[in-house]
């Protein structure tokens, strides 16, 4: 067996029971077989065996009382995956189906999305089983505190700079900030993702979406294309999907269909963003409300099925393997010309193949939707000194750093012999500035 595969089975192994997990690394790992055949240095130094190994793992009880007094019980986790580059640096997700596979799959791909932005950010990657949803502010607030009492010991802001994702936005943040602040007595960028009054960035909360969009730009530029007259599907409905929404229509797009986990709407006069944003980001409700204020629109139960419908650009913003075969293959049947993933592993393995054998240009997350992470480096960028850029400096540098992951992917596939693959590009790109720094430093890097 060559290298590559002597660590797959190493990784199987000791995860078996980790299918998120075991899928990105086999997916990043295959990508860079030509790369240790160029670079044998690499597993002389055992690269690759520290690369798929996260530094630390912690678990940990979290209780808190809900509003009838009763004594909950969940479950914390923060994946320190790799610090190589920078302090480690990833969201915090709030959801039911967490566990240390799902942290760790989100961690490592970490390493590789906080690399591309040429900022100097680690991998890492936290949360809970805790479900936000139908939650009172003060419980939410009760969790949040009792989990920070956990946490506050394994991070900083030049250790470990936890954000938000799924089920952590502006409240969670919140209340988490002013714990650790309350516990260590300082006012650090030790999280991003903070309100404009205390540290938070401005174009934070819409970067994720803008990055995906500006990387899915830039592909269809290499085909003589952009967004203009296109019909976009984007799946999800939170901060992703809605800010993804906001620039297709600044580029002259125009999105036809949203989701959340309970069935999509069809609008194919386009989607008013407007009242997406009145249900999902003012009253926290469910996208099937839309109807009752745009009557010609559709609502469909199985939010799966958003995939059949014809469009000319698919932005999957929502979970991981939301994208099987079976819709990767009606996508292209309908016409679909570019994927641009604004979640984290969207697509199957499956699915990507369906993509890569009909020439459909893909954008993988790990490079689509760097944007988020991207901006939470710019903030503790502002925090470190002290200052607030203004909403165009901040997109502005946004975009410029999209356009040079971009370009890293497509060089990065040129030289190892996969031209327009950004799968190849992306991880090849990420993989090389990592595991060159853990070279220059030593068995401990």
């Amino acid at each position: 067996m060559s290298y590559v595969e002597d660590v797959l089975g190493i990784v199987e192994k000791r995860n078996a029971n980790e299918p998120e997990f075991l899928q990105a690394v086999k997916e990043v790992l295959d990508s860079l077989k030509p790369v240790i055949d160029k670079h044998p240095e690499f597993k002389n130094e055992g690269i690759l065996e520290r690369i798929v190994e996260p530094e630390r793992q912690i678990i940990f009880r979290v209780p808190w009382t809900d509003d009838q007094g009763n004594t909950q019980v969940n479950r914390g986790f923060r994946v320190e995956f790799n610090s190589a580059i920078g302090p480690y640096k990833g969201g915090l997700r709030f959801h039911p189906s967490v566990y240390l596979g799902i942290i760790k799959f989100l961690g490592f791909e970490q390493i590789f999305k906080n690399a591309l932005t040429g900022l100097p950010m680690g991998g890492g990657k936290g949360g809970s089983d805790f479900d936000p949803k139908g939650k009172s502010d003060r419980e939410v607030m009760r969790f949040c505190t009792s989990f920070m009492t956990e946490l506050f010991r394994h991070i900083g802001h030049n250790t470990d700079v936890p954000a938000g994702d799924i089920g952590v936005g502006a409240r969670e943040i919140g209340y988490l900030f002013g714990t650790y602040k309350k516990i260590k007595n300082e006012f650090t960028g030790v999280l991003t993702g903070k309100g404009l009054n205390w540290g938070g960035s401005l174009i934070r909360k819409e970067a994720t979406g803008y990055g995906c969009v500006y990387f899915t730009q830039e592909m269809l530029k290499t085909k003589g294309e952009d967004f203009k007259g296109k019909d976009v599907i984007v799946s999800g409905s939170g901060n992703v999907a809605i800010y993804a929404t906001e620039k297709v229509y600044e580029l002259g797009g125009k999105v036809i269909a949203m989701c959340d986990s309970n069935g999509y709407v069809h609008d194919p006069e386009g989607i008013d963003l407007n009242i997406v944003k009145d249900i999902k980001e003012v009253r926290r409700g469910r996208i099937k409300e839309y109807v009752e204020k745009r009557p010609n629109a559709k609502y469909n139960e199985n939010f799966s099925e958003i995939w059949k419908l014809k469009c000319d650009i698919a932005l999957p913003s929502a979970t991981q393997n939301e994208i099987d075969k079976a819709s990767a293959e009606a996508l292209v049947n309908n016409g679909c010309i570019a994927v641009g993933e604004g979640a984290n592993m969207p697509c199957t393995p499956e699915a990507v193949d369906v993509f890569l054998a009909n020439k459909i240009l893909y954008g993988p997350g790990k490079a689509a939707n760097a944007g988020g992470v991207s901006t939470s480096g710019l903030e503790m960028t502002q925090n470190s000194m002290r200052l607030a850029w203004t909403r165009e400096e901040v997109d502005q540098k946004l975009h410029q750093i999209m356009v040079n992951i971009h370009q890293s992917c497509v060089d990065a596939s040129n030289e190892y012999g996969t031209p327009g693959n950004y799968v190849n590009g992306a991880n090849i790109a990420g993989f090389l500035k990592v595991a060159n720094t853990m070279m220059d430093l030593g068995i401990y890097g």
